[in-house]
């Protein structure tokens, strides 16, 4: 789960211009990734039911493949020296044809110089041959005999050597990893049937405040729906994590012990989503720091300025906390920016940094130096190709339908200022990841 070793103070300690009133999005990624450890359970799984699991160690490969050098097209197997001779002289090359190789049927004859089998896509090269000529590229092919244009091909071309894709002994997927499909085909082909995966990460969250109902219930003067636990039922889902879901719970201090101390029982990780800004009913801090080893952030960033950080304990269980602010899109913001990479880490994943783009702003974005601004943003493709982003609207922090409508997020850097219309500016895309 969380790394024991160290206290988060002992952490940030060692950070000369650690300021917890005024944290650096970098410097908050930092000191939560060097704080967070991978679960260590571990589970054997048939690789198709291993899809988007982490894999736990790596896979070596236990046979070569191709295990065999093969064709890689439908054509002719040659040897190389006679197809040398010919293109010297640049003369036609006529071939006697002694057989046929078929895919998963070796040809077993020795192959003479002067002669040739015909070959299938994925047939063993036979004994001799090297080279294979394209079907399509010859003239006058017969039961008997085909005749190769001069220059058609070069020596060694449309062969597959033994060991090409992955040679015996050789790593074929390294621990971290998260298995897609392609990866469960590459498994398949070496003959694996079963892999070593951690065990899936199990999250609790659960929304505070008591202007907050739920799906179904009365919307009471001054109340609202809550919509956090849907958005973030959603990013644990394509995370790939177990959930505990356990809704709304009240600003009262013996409610939210309570929900505290079963969601860190019950969980690895405990994401809550308001309460850690400076309210006066907010009750969620007190809680946090009287169970744990949490510490309480003003980030330089907009949206998601307030966040806690830490672990909580209940006997001898203990998990990650992640307490976020209550806006909607500040509660995505801060999920993507700095509670993603460490639940992938948790889960003992390799995490890679968000793919951000380079686009053009079709419009001036205001912007201050000094913090980090994610705005909407809609990405598209001018006339000339380039790519393009424009910003779609109000960006408040509470105003969840201009997420809904973005396709991207407009990345603006800590040191950044203004931006100026046809100025390039980092762009997230959400496919795949919203």
């Amino acid at each position: 789960m969380t790394n024991t070793k160290q206290t988060l103070s002992d952490l940030v300690s060692c950070l000369s211009d650690y300021d917890p009133d005024a944290l650096p999005v970098a410097q908050a990624q930092q000191i939560i990734g060097g704080f967070i450890a991978p679960v260590n359970a571990i589970e054997k799984l048939a690789i198709r039911a291993a899809l988007g699991r982490v894999l736990a160690a790596d896979v070596v490969s236990p046979i070569d493949v191709p295990a065999h050098d093969n064709s890689a097209m439908d054509g002719y197997a040659l040897r190389g020296s006679d197809l040398v001779a010919a293109t010297g002289n640049n003369t036609a090359l006529t071939l006697r044809v002694i057989g046929t190789a078929y895919a998963g049927r070796a040809f077993d004859a020795a192959v003479g110089s002067g002669e040739c089998v015909r070959i299938m896509t994925g047939g063993v090269m036979p004994d001799g041959c090297d080279t294979v000529v394209p079907q399509e590229c010859t003239q006058g092919a017969s039961n008997d005999s085909v005749t190769l244009p001069a220059g058609v091909v070069r020596a060694g071309d449309n062969r597959r050597l033994k060991g090409e894709d992955l040679a015996a002994g050789r790593s074929a997927l390294r621990q971290g990893k998260i298995l897609r499909p392609a990866d469960l085909g590459l498994l398949a082909s070496l003959g694996v049937a079963e892999v070593p995966v951690r065990r899936r990460l199990r999250v609790a969250f659960f929304s505070t405040g008591d202007e907050l109902r739920s799906i179904g219930e009365v919307l009471d003067p001054g109340c609202v729906y809550d919509s956090n636990r849907y958005t973030l039922y959603g990013m644990l889902t394509r995370l790939g994590c177990d959930l505990i879901d356990m809704g709304v719970i009240k600003d009262e201090p013996a409610a939210l012990e309570a929900a505290f101390r079963s969601a860190c029982e019950n969980a690895d990780a405990v994401i809550t989503s308001g309460g850690v800004s400076v309210g006066a009913a907010d009750y969620t801090k007190q809680i946090m720091a009287q169970l744990g080893d949490v510490t309480f952030w003003k980030i330089g960033m907009r949206p998601g300025r307030p966040m806690a950080f830490g672990r909580i304990g209940c006997g001898a269980k203990s998990a990650a906390l992640f307490g976020l602010p209550g806006n909607p899109v500040a509660v995505m913001v801060t999920f993507y920016f700095l509670v993603r990479d460490a639940l992938l880490q948790m889960m003992g994943a390799s995490p890679a940094p968000l793919p951000l783009l380079r686009a053009s702003a079709q419009s001036a974005i205001r912007k201050k130096p000094g913090r980090t601004e994610y705005q909407r943003g809609i990405l598209s493709t001018d006339a000339s190709g380039q790519q393009q982003v424009r910003i779609t609207g109000s960006q408040g922090s509470g105003i969840l339908r201009s997420m809904s409508e973005a396709n991207c997020m407009v990345v603006l850097q800590h040191e950044q200022g203004n931006v100026a219309a046809g100025e390039a500016v980092d762009v997230l895309p959400f496919e795949g990841l919203l």
